[in-house]
């Protein structure tokens, strides 16, 4: 298939949203940058000539994800799930024990950063621990090569409670954030 990384993220965001928000039979929106997609789909292209491709994976999905439709605006691009495609997710794909745990995690205002290292490192694969310079975020991490699961996880301290993004290797890579060695020393 010549759109297995767009499906399987739209999957893995779908997986998320069901995690953090519980299950529900109803259309999902999803928000993605052109850059992004160009990771994603391995073309390099302008928001028309997206919107072109776009449409070829919308048949090509169609069969189990339902009739996506695909909008852009100043090259933001929002796909709207339908129901149908939500309900297969729900009942064609495991779920992600993981990110539910995770989302659970973090959603408690006394988590802290050793939980999330925790949790990481019960997964069966080794894992990657970064403090982040800047005030973006505090701690990057990311499971090694070859791990199932190539999301790069940030991880911000505010206080009260920690939050996270998840981004694709590429994105990550994007943006620019720039890894200390080190823990800092406190």
């Amino acid at each position: 298939m010549q759109f297995e990384k767009l499906e399987q993220n739209i999957i893995d965001l779908v997986k998320e949203e069901q995690a953090k928000l519980g299950y529900r039979k109803e259309c999902i929106r999803l928000y993605y940058p052109l850059s992004s997609l160009m990771h994603l789909t391995g073309k390099s292209c302008g928001e028309q000539e997206m919107l072109t491709l776009l449409s070829d994976f919308c048949r090509e999905a169609e069969p189990h994800l339902g009739k996506i439709t695909v909008s852009a605006k100043k090259e933001r691009f929002c796909f709207l799930i339908p129901e149908e495609g939500v309900v297969y997710v729900k009942e064609n794909t495991l779920p992600n024990e993981f990110i539910k745990e995770l989302v659970e995690l973090v959603g408690r205002h006394d988590c802290t950063m050793e939980e999330i290292k925790a949790l990481f490192e019960k997964q069966p694969w080794p894992i990657i621990v970064k403090p982040v310079k800047g005030d973006e975020f505090d701690l990057l991490i990311r499971f090694a090569e070859g791990a199932k699961d190539s999301y790069y996880y940030c991880f911000k301290d505010e206080g009260c409670h920690i939050i996270y993004h998840r981004f694709l290797p590429e994105d990550y890579a994007d943006f620019g954030f720039e890894e200390l060695e080190h823990e800092p020393e406190t």
